[in-house]
């Protein structure tokens, strides 16, 4: 089974009622998929997380090697005794996804292209006959942020990943909008710079062409900045050096929150947003992003209706994945649908 998520309200409780009248709350199961581990929970409908537990990705595996991980951490929840309550499976993805098809092609996993990731999860003894929802990962961040994190009391938002790469989710009047396929708000390749460096995309100057960290650590190289003696040039090491002063680095993460704030700032032009939540690994640089993407933001959100966007730290961390696809479950459940 599956269910079309976009639209969904987050935000409501559904109650449930189990054959016989007797009243229950339900648990829902969770994939979080990315290029270096498999992450699974069992999730309580409040958002709690119950149970984890993660395995290594096949990075470099087949399709069959793949999914074989993802059966194994299916097999381990299935094990628990909980697993008796779960109601649903919330499935998030590295991407690019087709929510529509219920496949994937994550970049970093060659082994899936237009991979039946849904059908293949239904299919697994102790989720068969259970409703499956597929979610890329940035939208799951988002969904997560929405119901359990910094974006909870806004009704419209916009929630980033800046990582190796950036994505993005949408949430508009208090539903998440994932777009046909699921990639709605996928800020990473809005345009910000027409001249500006190919983009794998196809096209020119995008945002995760120069705000992700493999783009800001390749910024820094090229503005002359150097690693210490033996230190690897890593957007980490940028942020590190910012973080001391160096002038080279703090110039590379300033050109990186103006591509961010010119993304942030377009979006909200278009639809109306009351926050934007940043999170991911190169938002651990703290001040070192969020300054100068704040200065940035403040001069591109120039009309009225933009002025008052606030802007905000992600606060789910790594657990963002898990309770974001577990969202995606939620949205099975009766009262959801």
């Amino acid at each position: 089974m599956s269910y079309d998520m976009a639209g969904t309200d987050l935000a409501a409780g559904p109650p449930w009622s189990a054959p016989g009248g007797a009243a229950h709350r339900p648990l829902l199961a969770a994939l979080d998929i990315g290029g270096t581990k498999i992450a699974g929970a069992l999730v309580g409908t409040d958002g709690s997380l119950l149970h984890q537990l993660q395995v290594p990705t096949p990075a470099d595996g087949d399709r069959h090697e793949l999914m074989a991980a993802v059966d194994h951490v299916l097999d381990d929840l299935a094990r628990l005794p909980e697993w008796q309550g779960v109601r649903a499976l919330g499935i998030g993805s590295a991407g690019p996804v087709d929510i529509a098809a219920g496949t994937v092609s994550p970049v970093n996993l060659p082994g899936w292209r237009d991979f039946p990731l849904r059908s293949e999860a239904a299919e697994h003894p102790a989720v068969h006959g259970l409703p499956v929802v597929l979610g890329g990962d940035a939208v799951a961040m988002a969904a997560a942020e929405h119901w359990r994190g910094a974006a909870r009391p806004y009704r419209n938002a916009l929630c980033l990943v800046v990582s190796t790469g950036v994505g993005a989710g949408l949430v508009l009047d208090g539903r998440l909008r994932t777009g046909t396929t699921g990639n709605a708000g996928h800020l990473g390749h809005i345009s910000v710079d027409l001249d500006g460096r190919p983009c794998p995309c196809g096209s020119r100057g995008c945002v995760e062409g120069i705000a992700s960290g493999t783009a800001i650590a390749r910024t820094a190289d090229e503005l002359g900045w150097r690693p210490g003696r033996g230190g690897d040039a890593t957007a980490g090491a940028v942020a590190a050096a910012a973080r001391a002063g160096d002038p080279l680095a703090l110039t590379a993460f300033d050109l990186a929150a103006r591509a961010l704030a010119a993304g942030i700032a377009a979006t909200a032009t278009l639809v109306e947003l009351d926050a934007a939540v940043v999170g991911g690994g190169v938002a651990k640089a703290g001040p070192v992003l969020f300054e100068p993407l704040a200065r940035h933001l403040a001069s591109y959100t120039a009309l009225s209706f933009t002025r008052g966007l606030r802007l905000l730290p992600a606060e789910l961390g790594t657990n963002a994945g898990l309770v974001g696809a577990a969202a995606f479950a939620r949205t099975a459940l009766p009262a959801h649908r």
